[in-house]
Order: structure tokens, then C-alpha cells, then sequence
């Protein structure tokens, strides 16, 4: 069904599923904290459910990045000072953000790219501020998982070596048009001090990608390929059992590992 006010009918190959509860969107923009010096990207605003809060915060610079090409029609002549990037967010240059000083991102984040987007964002952007996505539900309880839980993966092991996350609130299917099946929920991204970081992002990628693709394994067998003595004092120096299963480390382990390898 086409939305009466954009005459938009939403696409289920983009993922859309479009906000319709104003408190809850106003909750939303609350968490990310907006001011006027503020400069805050905006990721697939779709009818500018969230947007309508945002604009009203003025901030130095608000951007909206659509891919949408109706939808960014729509965004550009209701707010004119909003700067609209019609642009796919996945392949969207995140480290040019860098240039541009300290920002500030929001989103409610399509299902199938939502853990994609974050794992860029949080690696890529050195400048952030601070960082709210809507994601499903079962994304966000990974975001926010503590080692030795079932929902302790990959994801989360990455994410947490830069930035701390805080699982925010739930948000039910019945605020959606179209209601998706599942439920989401809201989740907060407080970047980590610079020397909390990854030195060697690629090596820490790696080992994650690697002990992940076989996290019911000990770890001492996915590497045993990798296996030296110096690897061996590191589980010692850390009081690691080698046997231990991935999720069975924390996010900083899993970056001093990486370096020793």
C-alpha cells in the first residue's frame, strides 16, 4: 500500500519498513544527544520519520543518505537545508568522514545490511561522537552480548574493540508500515579513547573471520596451522585455556591475540 502523504509504496528489495509512531522516533533522536554544533548523517531517513526531530534540533550540518531516488525527492523538498546523498550506504566513502571533524550517525538500519553498515562505521569513522542504529532485534542482543554467551560472535568482538555498546530499548513490529515479522531494537555506540583501538584492524579481522567460521572448535585446534611457542606463551601470559571456544574470549583479548600472531 502506497503512503498517503509521499505517495511511496515501500520496496522490499531495499529493506524498507518505515517508522510511524512519532514517540518512538522522538526517543530515538533523544539518544543520540543532538545539539547545534552537531554534524549528523542520517542513514536511510526514508520519509524523514526521524528526520522531522532531527531538523528541529538545527545543527550545524544535518545529512541524509537515501538510495532511493523518490524518497530523497521527497526528503529535499520538505527540508531544504537538509544536504540529501543519494547514495547506496554500503558503499558509501565512511573515512571520508575524517575530514570533515567530530559527527554524529543515526539510522534505522535495513535487516540485511544493518551488520554490514556497523562494522564499517565503528572501524572506518575515527571522528565519531557517538552512534544510534535501530537493527533487529537478534542484531542488537549480539551488539551488546558479554563473551561466554550464545549471542557473543563475531560481530560483537569486532565492535566492541571500538566502540562500548548499550542495548537501549525494544521496538515492536506494530510502529512499522509494512510490520516486519520480528521485533528491533535500539542500540547506543560510545566510541572507544584512540589507544583502546586496534593498531592492525586487518590483523584483528582476520583472526576473528577465522576463529568465527568454526567457533564450535577450540581455538588451539583452528589454529593450529598458526600455532608457535610464542603463541602458546600468550595463552599462558593471558591464563587462556587453548581449549577455549571463541566467544569464550573478550574483545580485548581477541586484539592482543591478533598482534602476537
Amino acid at each position: 500500500m502506497a503512503d498517503r502523504a509521499t505517495g511511496h509504496r515501500a520496496k522490499k528489495s531495499l529493506g524498507q519498513n518505515f517508522l510511524r509512531d512519532p514517540n518512538i522516533c522522538r526517543k530515538i533522536v533523544d539518544s543520540l544527544a543532538p545539539g547545534t554544533d552537531d554534524y549528523i548523517i542520517e542513514i536511510g531517513p526514508g520519509q524523514g520519520a526521524l528526520t522531522e526531530h532531527l531538523a528541529e534540533v538545527g545543527a550545524r550540518k544535518l545529512v541524509a543518505i537515501e538510495k532511493d531516488d523518490s524518497l530523497a525527492d521527497h526528503l529535499a523538498g520538505r527540508w531544504p537545508d537538509l544536504e540529501v546523498v543519494r547514495a547506496d550506504a554500503t558503499k558509501f566513502p565512511w573515512a571520508s568522514l575524517n575530514e570533515t571533524g567530530p559527527c554524529k550517525i543515526i539510522g534505522n538500519l535495513p535487516y540485511n545490511v544493518g551488520s554490514k553498515l556497523i562494522w564499517d562505521i565503528v572501524s572506518r569513522v575515527e571522528t565519531l561522537e557517538r552512534v544510534v542504529f535501530m537493527v533487529q532485534h537478534e542484531v542488537a542482543l549480539r551488539l551488546t552480548a558479554e563473551p561466554s554467551t550464545k549471542a557473543f560472535g563475531g560481530l560483537t568482538a569486532w565492535v566492541k574493540n571500538f566502540c562500548r555498546t548499550t542495548y537501549l530499548f525494544k521496538v515492536p513490529p506494530t510502529v512499522f508500515r509494512p510490520q516486519p515479522k520480528v521485533d528491533s531494537a535500539v542500540v547506543r555506540f560510545d566510541p572507544l579513547p584512540r589507544e583502546d583501538r586496534p593498531d592492525d584492524p586487518d590483523a584483528l579481522s582476520q583472526l576473528i573471520k577465522l576463529l568465527f567460521q568454526q567457533r564450535r572448535k577450540q581455538i588451539s585446534t583452528i589454529l593450529k596451522k598458526r600455532w608457535t611457542p610464542e603463541v602458546g606463551a600468550w595463552f599462558d601470559e593471558n591464563g587462556v585455556n587453548p581449549g577455549s571456544r571463541p566467544e569464550n574470549l573478550t574483545a580485548e583479548q581477541f586484539r592482543s591475540l591478533s598482534k602476537r600472531i
